[in-house]
């Protein structure tokens, strides 16, 4: 199986079908192993919580779940839209991701 995950930690991501299908979101965590990424805002659940220590209280927490990384795509941080990325060579020698929208070409942090 691919190992790989076309998002990074602090992306900018649009989901792109589901229940949370247009929210926008800032990738808090990327599980490659699993193919899955935790977007802020995005996919929230109610967790029932005990309380383990005597005086800590107990209820029910809203925590964001994971969701898998196909259905979320990358926003370029330049024209704004969601898009595909690709791998350039910038001018130090490094590998970079870039924007395929036509006419932008933006590269990726």
């Amino acid at each position: 199986m691919n190992k790989k995950v076309h998002v990074k930690t602090d992306d900018e991501v649009i989901v792109i079908n589901g229940k949370y299908r247009g929210k926008r979101g800032k990738v808090m965590q990327v599980s490659p192993s699993e193919g899955k990424v935790i977007v802020e805002g995005v996919n929230i659940v109610t967790k029932h919580v005990k309380p383990r220590r005597q005086g800590e209280r107990g209820g029910l927490i809203k925590a964001e779940s994971a969701l898998y990384a196909s259905k979320v795509q990358l926003i370029c941080p330049k024209c704004g839209k969601p898009t595909r990325t690709g791998k350039a060579v910038n001018d130090k020698g490094e590998k970079v991701r870039t924007c395929k929208q036509k006419n932008c070409l933006a590269q990726f942090k």
